[in-house]
Parts: structure tokens; sequence; C-alpha cells
């Protein structure tokens, strides 16, 4: 039997499974929780991620291993390869000034035409621009630019020689062009980064992962003759692992509420900005729309009744049609899609 190993590295935590590479079979699993929050030190997810890997009985007998994880997120590496700042996550909304300063510099058109996106808060590129405007002395020590997935793909490669355990090879840095798809300074047309755009933002060029197809390799784990899959971004993933084809739909509800499609041979440019034009994991597109708010407003109203999802789940299947006119705004915490990153929740 032959044992392959995948990582979700999440917004919340780290899951990591192993199965049977010719049958599918869960043989083991594990998971770590990551600390809350939408701004976190990267070596969290590491840690977290050696957590589940021992829960999961240690991933020594495993052929491949492939690192999925939570796009958008902002990590910043020096020169030596060390993380200069704490990454900001996708659901940080406080970029939601750069983006619009993006947009307004450009135009929506030209975003959505040249990368399928136009920026809001979520997107790196937006994140890129707000720590070059506010954080100038970190835009300065900053020689690369990375997403959550690539990071911990990087620190199963290992370190430099000499350097700091926690640092990791820039010259070894790779993603897929999925993940990179959610950048805001990648065309998955072309599957060519625009790195005028990244300059734009950044006010610089820095290095930045390379690029794999579905089917290369990213080296292997350190010490080991594991190989390290390209990975995906979290939704790509879960198209690719469902087996979604050209006309499936996909709605899935964690961190985010989203709801994506397949489509084999052409982006999806919108240049209203509710449609994002990814790229999936296989080869073809994922046109998507995202909301911020989703597994943590039922995470929360359980809290408030004082219930299990179990008994929440019964309670709204109770409700009359309606409510008797009770209505939640959910954007507890902004929103992005409408985007809306100043929004509070209301219940009338």
């Amino acid at each position: 039997m032959t044992l392959v190993a995948g990582v979700d590295t999440s917004t919340q935590s780290c899951k990591v499974v192993v199965r049977d590479a010719e049958t599918g079979a869960l043989v083991r699993s594990g998971r770590a929780t990551h600390p809350d929050g939408t701004q976190v030190p990267p070596a969290a997810w590491w840690a977290a991620y050696r957590a589940a890997a021992d829960e999961a009985g240690g991933l020594g007998d495993v052929a491949a291993i492939a690192v999925g994880g939570q796009q958008h997120g902002l990590v910043c590496l020096g020169a030596d390869g060390t993380v200069v700042r704490d990454a900001l996550l996708w659901n940080d909304t406080r970029s939601a000034g750069a983006a619009a300063d993006l947009v307004a510099e450009l135009g929506a058109d030209v975003w959505a035409a040249a990368t399928g996106l136009v920026p809001v808060a979520s997107f790196t590129v937006a994140k890129a621009r707000y720590v070059a405007d506010a954080e100038p002395a970190v835009a300065a020590r900053t020689a690369a630019i990375c997403l959550p997935h690539d990071y911990l793909t990087a620190r199963l490669r290992g370190s430099p020689a000499g350097g700091p355990a926690e640092a990791v090879r820039l010259d070894a840095l790779t993603t897929d062009r999925s993940d990179a798809s959610g950048t805001g300074y990648f065309d998955p047309a072309t599957n060519q980064y625009r790195l005028d755009l990244l300059e734009r933002a950044f006010g610089k060029r820095v290095a930045l992962p390379r690029v794999l197809g579905p089917a290369e390799t990213g080296g292997v784990v350190v010490g080991t003759e594991t190989l390290l899959g390209p990975g995906a971004g979290d939704n790509a993933a879960s198209a690719l692992g469902v087996g979604a084809t050209d006309g499936d739909v996909i709605v899935s509800i964690g961190t985010s509420g989203v709801v994506c499609a397949v489509t084999p041979t052409r982006p999806t440019p919108d240049a209203t900005g509710t449609v994002a034009g990814f790229a999936s994991a296989s080869g073809g597109f994922l046109p998507l729309i995202a909301t911020l708010n989703a597994s943590r407003v039922l995470d929360a109203t359980a809290r408030i009744l004082g219930v299990d999802h179990e008994e929440l789940a019964r309670l709204a299947l109770s409700a009359p049609a309606g409510a008797d006119g009770l209505t939640l705004v959910p954007y507890f915490e902004g929103e992005r899609t409408p985007n809306r990153p100043d929004s509070t929740g209301a219940l009338h």
C-alpha cells in the first residue's frame, strides 16, 4: 500500500490526513488549532502542522505530501528567509483603503482584465499596499512575498544551510496557479505574474514563489524521499477533491462562505468584483464568489444561545418561514461580497 498525505492549513486549524493512494481510503488523521485573530505568526502554522502530523501517527511512511491552505494571506520574508512581520490573513480588513486606492488608480476593468480580480481588502495585493503605506520599514526589509500554503511547503523543504531553523530558502519557494490567482498580481490566463502590478502596490519588486503546474513536484521533504506536491488554494483543493467538472457548482461553509464552479477553458473576468476569476488546481478555471462571514456567525449564535451545532440546526428548522420578521444582517467582521469592509452586524 502506497500512502500519501494531505495538509489543510486553514484559517482556524491545520488538518493532516493520510490515505491509501490507490483506493483513497482514510488511514489516519490529526488536527491542531491555529491562533485566533486576523494577524498570525507563520511559526504558529508550522507548530500546528507538526502537532497535527504527530496526532496522525507521523508521516515518515508517506510517499508524497501536498499542502492546501487559506488563500490571500501576506507572508513577508527577509533576505535571510526569516519572517519579517506577522502574516496578515485574508479576513484582515485594515487593507480596505489600500484596495480602494488601487482600484481608483487603474480602474476596476483594468484589474479584472489583467488578473481576473478587482482588489478588495482580502487579496494579497491590497495587503502589500497596506504594508508599503503603513509600515515602510517592514516593506524595506521584505525580500520575498509568499502565501500561507507556500510558506508551509517551504518549511517542509528545510532551512538554508547555516541559517536559522525557522528560515526558508527563498530560491526554493513554490506555489501553484490556483493560489497564485488569488493574489491580485497573477494572470491565470497566461500563468504569469504581473510584476508591474505588484510593484505598483508594494513600491518595489521582490522574489515570488515559482508557480508549479498540476503535475509538477516542489522537491522533497528535507531529509527524506517524500515528494512535495504543488498543493493548492483551499477552494481549488476542495473542487479537485470532490471531482468537480465543467458545469458543477460547489457550495462550502467554512470561515468564509463560498460558491464556485469549474470551467476548463476560459477565465471569468468580472469588473463588478462580484465574481473572482480564480484558477483551478487542475489547469482550468474556478469562478468564485466568497463571503467573509460564514461559520463564525453560526458559532457565535450557538454560543449566545448556549447550544451546540446540532441543537442550533434543530432550532433553525423549527422556526417559521420568515422567522416572524426577525432579520439578521451577519456582517460580523465587515464583508467581502458585497464589498463592505466597515460594515457591522445588525439584528432587526
